[in-house]
């Protein structure tokens, strides 16, 4: 069905919903956390790339990609870290590094500010784990009550879109298709709307506390003296420069690589330049071999 992702599908029971994941190659353990309106597709590259090397594990997030999308289901950021947490434990990676993308990044790294001592190093792309008060109108819209949740479940206006609002190269067909195909339903793309409705604006909202609770948590990463890569697309109406600018002054010792012409989906539009610094960054904090699950 995906002719680009030919990986394994496996699955993990939470609370009686499947929860898609892949678990690919030998060696230390690179887990990748997708954002919104993506799946575990979006790291295919990097996935074939370091699966001769590492043992990757990308999730799809519970309403993702071949995961279940129940309509009674608590989509919010807290239900995600602890969906992501008890993968990990169900798989026994008791050190990693982590790679996150878009909402991947509060979720990945909430995950990982509970147990810092298993995190080796961490790459963030075009992503943000912290409160801000900016959001696109473009977003915001999706947001309003019932005339949002028309406009992205019933029209695909938000998924839809992002084939070509979120690169700078244009998409092809097939790839259009790969991102689209888990949410070809109004069923299918309730976790999309769930997802924006979860962005947490102000102390009211029910994910604002979890948000809260994992900025207060960012400088341990610090402390700890976690190496943290910064991954940018400049040309992302979403995750734009104030964001990139926020990592830099909480992680001044960070490294960076900015892609001025790269857009918020930077793996579709950079792949094969950021595959190599990716590469350079964890090849200089490896640890012993962990078998693939």
């Amino acid at each position: 069905m995906y002719p680009d992702y030919p990986f394994h599908s496996k699955y993990f029971n939470i609370a009686g919903e499947r929860l898609h994941y892949i678990d690919e190659g030998c060696g230390p353990v690179i887990v990748m956390v997708h954002g919104n309106p993506t799946w575990s597709y979006y790291f295919r590259h990097l996935i074939t790339l370091f699966k001769k090397s590492h043992r990757v594990i990308a999730l799809d997030h519970i309403g993702c990609g071949l995961s279940d999308k129940p309509a009674d289901y608590p989509y919010c950021l807290a239900s995600h870290i602890a969906n992501l947490e008890s993968l990990l434990n169900h798989l026994q990676i008791d050190r990693f590094f982590l790679v996150v993308h878009d909402w991947g990044g509060a979720i990945g790294i909430g995950c990982a500010v509970k147990q810092l001592e298993k995190i080796e190093r961490i790459v963030v792309m075009n992503t943000a784990a912290f409160r801000s008060s900016r959001i696109p109108w473009r977003i915001r819209f999706c947001r309003f009550p019932l005339v949002g949740e028309i406009v992205v479940r019933l029209f695909n206006g938000f998924a839809g879109p992002a084939r070509y609002m979120a690169v700078t190269k244009k998409m092809p067909a097939a790839t259009a298709r790969a991102y689209l195909a888990p949410y070809d339903s109004w069923r299918n793309r309730v976790a999309i709307y769930r997802f924006v409705q979860d962005i947490p604006m102000d102390a009211r909202h029910r994910s604002y506390s979890t948000l809260v609770e994992i900025e207060k948590r960012l400088p341990l990463i610090r402390d700890r003296k976690i190496p943290l890569l910064i991954i940018w697309g400049g040309k992302d109406f979403c995750f734009n420069d104030s964001f990139f600018a926020e990592w830099q002054k909480r992680f001044p010792e960070a490294r960076s690589h900015y892609f001025s012409d790269g857009g918020h989906y930077i793996l579709e539009d950079k792949a094969e330049e950021i595959g190599p610094i990716l590469q350079n960054f964890f090849s200089a904090g490896k640890f012993p071999e962990t078998a693939g699950g």
